[in-house]
């Protein structure tokens, strides 16, 4: 892991992030060698957006407006 000293992080700090997000690779900072905070790139965004999630993944056979069975084996519809 690469160490950079509070003050030369203080000076770069924007560039420092820039280059932490493109290579993936954490910084550690230090206070007169001894470290003070580590830089590590974030962790991958978990999408909650659960509407559509299972788009394609299932396949509808047959008719899914009309009733399962025939409407004389309905008991209700008998008098």
């Amino acid at each position: 892991m690469r160490e950079i000293a509070i003050s030369e992080f203080k000076a770069k700090c924007l560039a420092l992030l820039d280059q932490v997000q493109k290579t993936k690779k954490p910084i550690r900072v230090t206070r007169r060698g001894k470290p003070v905070a580590e830089v590590v790139p974030p962790s991958p965004v978990r999408s909650n957006d659960w509407i559509g999630s299972m788009q394609g993944k299932s396949k509808i056979l047959g008719d899914i407006i009309s009733p399962a069975n025939d409407e004389s084996d309905w008991e209700v519809l008998k008098d």
